[in-house]
């Protein structure tokens, strides 16, 4: 399921008035329907494009999914374009007008988490590459476990939990097993549409190994 939404009554996927099936989750919100047909699941190989889904499902814990989508403009504005060597060089005066821009969810626990994370990135670029690094808990390539179900998707995996004790032993906050599993479906480390999803077959279709 997306993002640790609340699981919807509908557990399989829907048709649209389009006529394709669709995993329940976006039900009809036109911007859901959309990150759901043009991002969720397919696979993320850039640097700062996973740095800043990994930090916007940070922001998304105790919140739901679409609240972030509606804020993810301003927060691309007021966080430098998720760019970690802008975000590194945050000081208190940066922070504070963060803290007071209602565009954005106003958090300073996971601002400072935002932080430590780009010092993460970067570290990791310097050393073969943020992607390369995070892509390596799934061996480069993504898992396609055929869910035909909601009920059939976990809350986290043996994969997320590996890359989350890998990012909190790095000085990562906001990066448990549950918000990274959200992250991996998000970013195509797992294909989680449905089989019966027009998209299943579509992001198993653009699946390869890490680009070398």
């Amino acid at each position: 399921m997306a993002e640790r939404e609340k699981p919807p009554r509908i557990a399989v996927a829907v048709p649209h008035a389009d006529g394709w099936l669709r995993c329940p989750w976006p039900g009809a919100d036109p911007l859901y329907v959309a990150y759901h047909d043009e991002e969720w699941g397919a696979p993320e190989y850039d640097d700062r494009a996973l740095f800043e889904k990994l930090v916007l499902d940070g922001f998304q814990a105790g919140l739901s999914w679409i609240t972030i989508l509606r804020k993810r403009p301003a927060f691309r504005k007021a966080f430098d374009g998720f760019e970690p060597e802008a975000i590194v060089r945050w000081d208190d005066a940066k922070k504070a007008a963060l803290m007071a821009d209602p565009g954005i969810v106003r958090n300073r626990a996971k601002i400072e988490a935002t932080q430590a994370l780009a010092r993460i990135a970067l570290d990791l670029m310097e050393k073969g590459g943020f992607a390369r690094h995070l892509w390596g808990f799934v061996d480069g390539r993504p898992i396609e476990p055929r869910r035909k179900t909601l009920a059939e998707i976990p809350v986290e995996s043996e994969q997320s939990r590996a890359m989350a004790k890998d990012l909190r032993a790095r000085g990562g906050n906001f990066v448990g097993p549950t918000i990274v599993y959200a992250f991996m479906q998000a970013t195509g480390m797992v294909n989680d549409h449905l089989v019966a999803c027009c998209r299943h077959d579509a992001c198993r279709a653009l699946a390869r190994d890490f680009p070398a």
